[in-house]
């Protein structure tokens, strides 16, 4: 079985704010889609509530949950929020990626 997921401190943060502004639950979900510019892409969303199949962990009272088919390529990822001159993004730093773009929104393995 793949590992967990964790997010930072710094995305937990932005998540809880993004949550608060729309009104919704703490619960972000990573997904992984066929795509973008090195064949797979990260899907961010919030979400209501965690599916009965999902791998959930939890930083600051703040969810992240993954699908099983895309805990497979992300198992073992962190999940981080940064904020720099070019703009501000959530990053994930991958184990499995082979390959990554300059953006940092798509993988490949």
């Amino acid at each position: 079985m793949a590992e967990t997921l964790t997010l930072t401190p710094a995305a937990a943060k932005r998540v809880a704010w993004i949550a608060q502004k729309q009104t919704k639950p703490a619960i972000l979900r990573l997904s992984v889609e066929g795509g973008g510019c090195s064949g797979f892409q990260y899907k961010f969303d919030l979400t209501d509530a965690p599916d009965s199949d999902d791998s959930v962990s939890e930083t600051d009272g703040v969810k992240l949950v993954v699908d099983p088919v895309s805990l497979d390529l992300v198992g073992g990822s962190v999940v981080d929020f940064v904020e720099s001159l070019g703009g501000a993004a959530f990053r994930v730093e991958n184990p499995n990626a082979a390959a990554g773009c300059g953006c940092g929104s798509s993988f490949g393995i």
